[in-house]
Formats: structure tokens, sequence, C-alpha cells
């Protein structure tokens, strides 16, 4: 499913969540799993046979889950707990926010079905879950790009002696990044430049961005692509340097509704920083989106790659 959010053609690995945590658990015996019933939808199911004494599935109750990751880390374990993003966000805030970030315990929230990455609808579309967890005081959140940043990922933010929340793509995941690609928690990376247009992206929009500057480049329009993979603490040093250089339009590209995400946090950044380009925003509107196949939903909502060219060019123009 994940797979045709992308270009087809592109390699993809299966479940780099799932088999980079089975993998990191057989080093650290502290590292469990724990799954509201969908261990099959967020890879947890690859940890879950690699490691079946140390998965607990809790059934169809976020607040539990949560809960349980709550207190396990209190007991000295590591859980990484799995649900969709929608359930984590909405259904079990007062845990995450209460039970887990406030008390700065050792819990990972890995989560599925991130942005528009879903055509079932409302109640399945975490359109406002990087609105909701960035104003969790200590809560660091990280959006992967493709399958070689999750298992990058994966492994820094089980470094990471704090609360996370990550946003995940599960199933059949692109691979954009290369071999030299390291994903380092709180830095953004400079993947490609360009003169004429600064695209600030993060998640699976960074293979959006990259592919638009792709397109671009045939008009001769040069795109530079700024991979911020930590949305939380953003990279400030590193988006006000290059939003600073060049008199570029700057565009902010995010799986993730207008209000209160990714683009937002960036505009903040450089007002604090009295940097002032010429700004725009590529993000899913302020509204409940319809249901429906992928590749409509993202043509539809401004997040498709002939959406992001034709907008870039609009504003150029």
């Amino acid at each position: 499913m994940i797979a045709s959010l992308d270009a087809e053609g592109r390699p993809t690995i299966a479940a780099p969540f799932g088999h980079a945590l089975a993998d990191l658990a057989c080093e650290r015996p502290a590292i469990v799993g724990l799954s509201a019933d969908l261990a099959k939808y967020t890879d947890l199911d690859v940890f879950a046979r690699a490691h079946p004494d140390r998965f607990y599935q809790m059934g169809m109750a976020e607040q539990a889950l949560l809960a349980a990751a709550a207190g396990l880390a209190r007991e000295g374990f590591q859980p990484f707990a799995t649900t969709y993003a929608v359930f984590a966000a909405r259904r079990a805030y007062d845990f995450v926010c209460l039970a887990i970030a406030e008390e700065k315990l050792d819990v990972k929230i890995v989560c599925a079905l991130p942005g528009l990455t879903s055509g079932y609808g409302p109640s399945h579309q975490a359109t406002d879950d990087l609105a909701i967890f960035r104003a969790v005081p200590g809560l660091t959140i990280v959006d992967p790009c493709d399958a070689v940043e999750i298992g990058q990922a994966t492994r820094a933010i089980a470094d990471h002696p704090g609360p996370v929340y990550m946003r995940l793509l599960r199933g059949q995941v692109p691979r954009v990044l290369g071999d030299d690609y390291r994903f380092e928690l709180g830095k953004a990376k400079m993947l490609r430049q360009g003169a004429d247009v600064l695209i600030v992206s993060t998640g699976f929009m960074t293979m959006r961005a990259l592919d638009a500057a792709d397109r671009l480049a045939a008009d001769r329009i040069g795109a530079a692509v700024l991979h911020v993979p930590t949305v939380k603490p953003l990279d400030t040093a590193a988006i006000v340097e290059a939003c600073s250089a060049g008199g570029r339009l700057v565009v902010t590209a995010e799986n993730h509704g207008i209000t209160g995400g990714f683009g937002e946090a960036v505009a903040a950044v450089l007002l604090r920083a009295g940097v002032t380009p010429v700004f725009r925003q590529i993000a899913l509107p302020d509204a409940f989106l319809d249901a429906g196949a992928l590749p409509t939903l993202h043509d539809r909502y401004g997040i498709s790659l002939r959406a992001v060219v034709a907008r870039i060019r609009a504003w150029l123009a």
C-alpha cells in the first residue's frame, strides 16, 4: 500500500521498522514491543515472530497500550508501542502527555498511517498528529522519508533516553536515500542544491520534493531540497542558514494539515531569527478529507508530484 504513494519502479524494502527493531532487540534485552491489535499493520509482527516472549498484544485499547508501556518503562524496559497515528494522537492523548511525556519515560510511540497515507477517511487520516504532539513538552517527533531512514531512525530513537513519537511508513516502503545517508536525531540534511527555490520537507514529502526537483530542472529551475526528519526539536541553525541564502523562494512540504504542523513550525523559526524570504506551504487543507484512492486524494489535496510541481511553477512565475 505505501509503495503506491511513490513513483512506479522505485525499489522498496519490506517492513523496515519491524526488521530493524527485531535486529536491535537481539542486542538489547530491555526492548519490548506492544500493539493494540495492529501488529500486522505496523510491521511489529516481524518483531513478534522473532521475540514472542517480549511482545504484548493489548487488544483494541490504546489507552491501556500506552499506560502499560509507561509501566514497563518504569520497570527498566524500553517499550516500542505501535498503533495507528490517529489512535495515539486523539484517543490516547492524555496517556501520551501525562503518563509518558510528563514523566520523561523512555517510551517509543511508533505509529502507522500518518497524514494522508490511508484512503479510509477522517477516522483513519492523521492530518493533525503533528499539531497535537508538537505541543507536548519534551516529546521528540520524527518523520522519516523512506525505508533507509526508518531503519536508521529506529536505532537512533532507541539510543535517545526519552519519549519519542515516530511516524511510520509500513509495508513495502520505497527506498529513496543512498547508502551514504546517515540519519542523525535533531539534524536536517541538504539533499540537493538549487538556486531558485528551496523545498524544506519532512516525511515522505521529501520523496516528492526530490522528484519535483528533477521535473523542475527540465524547465531550468534549480530546486534545493532540505530534508528535516526531526520535527521536534527542529534543526533551527540549518533551517535558518538554508533559508537565508540566495534570495530563494522557500516552500515547506509536509504530509499533514496546514494548521499547526511542520510548515508553521519552520515559519516561526524564521520569524524569530528575522529571516523573511518569500514563503509558501504545501500541506493538506484545514478540513476533514474525503475517502478514496490515495493517488486521487493526493492530487485533489495538493501533495501529489504533479500538484507539487504545478504549484511551485506558479509561485515562481
